[in-house]
């Protein structure tokens, strides 16, 4: 049992599984970040080849601490605390700790089957945005790997370089970017595109960003826009009604017409992502234009952009891909266990978990615990008080 009466001397025992998400290559936990777990009393157990997609074979593992063992069941039985970069929301036994990305305000009903399990559950996705939660801020880290690898897939798409060369054959003229929504996925995609040599633009619903585009490079796009409530407490930007966004398309078309790529990353959490770029705005675009939208899972803020899939529509490559932090699978792994590290050293001094403590950290990152959905959203989307 978890809880404040737990006896010193016996190791609260850390499991990651091998995920089981169709496609994913990540890992909860990397064999560099287990010193800073068994060196605080806990041990550590893994299924054998989980970290093997992403570039940690099982021996790695073993030479820091961990256990191996032959199967996800094994991991589930003997940990009091299992976790995962998917969050499963099945399997479950009553009182044990489960960590993971599970999506809540957008899949609420799974916080709920969970909880049916009585197991507690913790959401990465929910880290409150203060200053000491930086280090376990799960989701910027994994912006961060989605942003530079949408200018990556942006480059191979392209049908031409990004930067300006002088060459005997004539002068190449650089490659125009135009970044959308400027959280952490923009400011990597902004300072990726940079290196690569391209004019780099940008543009966020959010005045206040504008310094930033300015600090890594990049021109700020200003749109005359009435905005109010542009952003939450968190940081995030807030949804604004149709009628802005209308209006933000139509002065928005100018800058695509004139962008050879274009990273959108405009999203609201818990809600569908705005439609920012609509077909008939993709038809304005130069032939061989690229858009690579990034807020696809979330409905794409592309009105054609198809999840899942690379399409060529009206001349433009529009990239749809999923889950890109998985397709950089080490650093993606190494960031999300130093979150996921750092995380369990918070909330478990001492190898107990104090579930009454007034920490904000551990309350708004609480989804389930005693057979009930405690996290306040994630209880209002499920109709709770």
């Amino acid at each position: 049992m978890i809880g404040n009466d737990r006896r010193e001397r016996e190791p609260m025992i850390v499991g990651v599984p091998k995920e089981t998400f169709p496609g994913e290559r990540r890992v909860a936990l990397v064999p560099g970040v287990l010193p800073s777990l068994t060196g605080k009393g806990f041990g550590v157990l893994i299924e054998a080849g989980a970290g093997v997609a992403a570039g940690f074979p099982d021996d790695q593992y073993e030479a820091k601490g961990a256990r191996i063992v032959a199967s996800r069941a094994e991991v589930i039985a003997a940990a009091e605390v299992v976790a995962q970069v998917r969050g499963a929301t099945e399997g479950w036994r009553e009182g044990q700790v489960a960590i993971g990305f599970y999506d809540p305000l957008s899949e609420p009903a799974g916080v709920g089957q969970m909880a049916s399990t009585g197991a507690i559950g913790f959401s990465m996705e929910l880290m409150p945005r203060i200053t000491r939660a930086q280090s376990m801020d799960a989701l910027s880290s994994m912006a961060t790997i989605a942003g530079y690898k949408a200018v990556i897939l942006a480059a191979e798409y392209l049908p031409r370089l990004f930067p300006m060369l002088m060459t005997a054959a004539g002068t190449l003229a650089p490659a125009k970017v135009f970044v959308v929504g400027v959280g952490v996925a923009g400011l990597q995609a902004i300072a990726t595109a940079k290196r690569l040599g391209g004019v780099v633009s940008a543009y966020d619903v959010r005045p206040a960003v504008r310094e930033q585009v300015e600090s890594v490079g990049a021109k700020f796009v200003e749109l005359p826009l009435e905005v109010e409530g542009a952003e939450d407490k968190g940081g995030y930007a807030q949804a604004q009604d149709e009628n802005f966004y209308r209006r933000q398309r139509e002065l928005m078309a100018r800058v695509l017409s004139e962008s050879d790529v274009v990273i959108t990353t405009a999203a609201v959490p818990g809600k569908k992502a705005p439609v920012l770029i609509t077909e008939e705005m993709v038809k304005g675009m130069a032939p061989g234009s690229v858009v690579v939208d990034l807020a696809v899972e979330r409905g794409g803020n592309c009105e054609i952009t198809v999840a899942g899939e690379v399409a060529e529509k009206h001349g433009v490559t529009l990239v749809g891909l999923l889950n890109l932090p998985s397709t950089a699978p080490y650093h993606a792994s190494q960031m999300y266990a130093k979150n996921i590290a750092t995380f369990l050293l918070h909330i478990a001094k001492g190898g107990t978990i104090d579930y009454e403590t007034e920490d904000e950290i551990l309350r708004e990152t609480l989804l389930t615990r005693g057979g009930a959905v405690v996290q306040p959203r994630v209880k209002t989307l499920l109709g709770g008080a």
